[in-house]
Formats: structure tokens, sequence, C-alpha cells
């Protein structure tokens, strides 16, 4: 079991990185969207590129994203406020051109404006995992693409299943698992109140099924 506990970590102190710039050789390829779910909104990341190049669709008992450009999306419902358990469970179903992610985020706060916030968590094929936290234009690295025996590789296939759960049941810290070991545990001391929106985050030109997305209230 991999354990990584962030000690001196302060999102406000966090130097403000640029999205990663997508390479020349993977530009975002647009698909045929069109409306979202019932009750659900997104956002891409950059402003440039729409909502409606991507598909987001119910599909049985959880969603399948077709992208297009990177974007999280969520459902109000999902608003937290005190305690709470959140998991997903994600399936990769095609190679990308090179190694994507996907995963949850939480926290999340004014999605719809510029003043944007929130923290994501994410996994890609190569078995690593990665967690970020964004302002408005600005990305905060909290842990970077790091690797983790916990995270399913894509096979020769491309297809990986990973199941998230952002933990903050806990007073000390958000515990950060993969496949129900714990892969990070970030301070609550440092975060702050975990309260807000909790959505999912799928990065550009990947194809992939979203489990139901379970937001469990705790005491």
């Amino acid at each position: 079991m991999i354990r990584r506990s962030l000690t001196t970590l302060s999102l406000l102190a966090l130097a403000a990185a640029p999205l990663a710039a997508q390479g020349a050789d993977d530009p975002t390829h647009k698909v045929t969207g069109g409306a979202l779910p019932a009750g659900w909104m997104g956002r891409t990341d950059r402003e440039t590129d729409k909502l409606s190049d991507a598909k987001f669709v119910a599909m049985g008992s959880g969603y399948h994203v077709t992208s297009g450009p990177a974007a999280i999306y969520w459902n109000p419902k999902t608003a937290t406020s005190g305690p709470f358990v959140a998991t997903t469970t994600v399936t990769q179903t095609k190679a990308p051109m090179h190694p994507e992610a996907y995963g949850i985020f939480f926290m999340g706060k004014d999605l719809g404006a510029p003043t944007q916030n929130y923290a994501y968590f994410l996994v890609r094929g190569d078995g690593k995992y990665l967690v970020n936290h964004r302002a408005g234009a600005d990305v905060h690295k909290i842990i970077p693409w790091t690797d983790s025996p916990a995270v399913v590789k894509a096979d020769a296939n491309g297809k990986a299943t990973n199941k998230l759960t952002v933990d903050a049941s806990k007073p000390d810290s958000v515990r950060l698992l993969v496949n129900g070991t714990q892969v990070a545990a970030l301070p609550a001391s440092h975060l702050g109140k975990t309260d807000g929106i909790v959505g999912v985050r799928v990065n550009h030109n990947l194809d992939v099924h979203i489990g139901e997305l379970t937001v469990t209230p705790k005491k």
C-alpha cells in the first residue's frame, strides 16, 4: 500500500502553473455532442473550446463520455456540506494517442464563473495518479504524476477500469483511494472546508464509461 501525506500542503501558497499544452501531434478531436443528461452541467478547460464538441450521455446506471475537449461535468445535486465520501468507477474503453486522465473533482465552487475553484484527483492509463487545484485560470500542482500499483494500467487494447474514492469523512485529512487502496492524504488544516460540488473530469480525446457517482454524507 502506498500512502503519501502532504504535511506542507497549502493551496494558497502553491505557485500557479499553466495548463499543460496539448501537443501539436495530438490536437483535440471534435465530437458531435448534444444536450447533457437532465440536471447535468459542464465546462471546458479552455474558453475557446465548446462543450458541444464533446459527448456526455446517460448510459445504464452511469454515463459515457467521448471527448472532445477536456471538461468537467457536474450535477448540482452532488453539492456537499460537511463530511462525505464520494466514489465512482471509470472504464477507459479505447487507447488515446498518449496517456490521458480522468477522475473526480471536489470542493467545486463558482463553476460557471471566471472564479471557478475546485480540486481534482485523476488517474491515467500508464498507472499514475495526480492531484491538482484549479482557481480561475490557474492550476496549482498538489501531487504531480506519481506511479502507484493501485492504479490499473491500460491493457493492450487501451482498456482499464479504476474505482476512485474521495473520503472527506475524517477531520484530519481528505483521503484519496484507487481501487480501495489509499494513495494520498491531503491535510484538512491546509485544505480548509471541503464543502462544494463533486463531479467528474475527463481530459481530451478519451472514450470512457463512468459508473454512478455516489456522494454519501457522513456524520
